[in-house]
């Protein structure tokens, strides 16, 4: 298996498991936030996948684009999450193991390694996560198993 096939699947053991989550959620509970100022459903779903939609771009050294108009509910977030990973999956997997190794400017002019920016975001999407596991608990849902297998 190439490396970059482990990256993908590493990221899609947490996204899946994410699209899984927002699947049960009601539609009415997009606008739940744990906390005063905490992102609800649909903005933690629409931050997730703006992040994953910047990889392309930093890949070819160039400044992302800004982040879409927000999603208009549940719907429109799951179906992004979705649409999301499948383009960052293919992206990932068009990565050759010198490509992995390359360094490129990243978050917040820092340089890094092209696999270490894929661990990154996959570290950043089980953070997230986490908080939409919380979230649906305060909303009366059980969570799926943490990872998709």
């Amino acid at each position: 298996m190439s490396q970059a096939t482990r990256y993908a699947r590493a990221f899609q053991s947490h996204r899946g498991a994410l699209i899984d989550l927002y699947g049960q959620l009601p539609e009415e509970q997009g606008g739940f936030a744990a906390w005063d100022e905490g992102m609800s459903f649909v903005r933690l779903a629409d931050h997730l996948s703006a992040s994953v939609n910047r990889i392309p771009a930093m890949l070819q050294g160039q400044k992302p684009d800004a982040p879409g108009a927000p999603s208009t509910g549940l719907t429109d977030a799951r179906a992004r999450l979705q649409s999301t990973q499948d383009a960052f999956v293919s992206t990932v997997l068009a990565l050759s193991d010198d490509d992995l190794q390359r360094s490129i400017p990243a978050f917040g002019g820092r340089e890094m390694p092209v696999w270490m920016l894929l661990e990154f975001i996959t570290q950043h999407e089980a953070h997230h996560k986490g908080q939409a596991w919380m979230m649906a608990r305060m909303v009366g849902v059980t969570p799926p198993m943490f990872v998709k297998m």
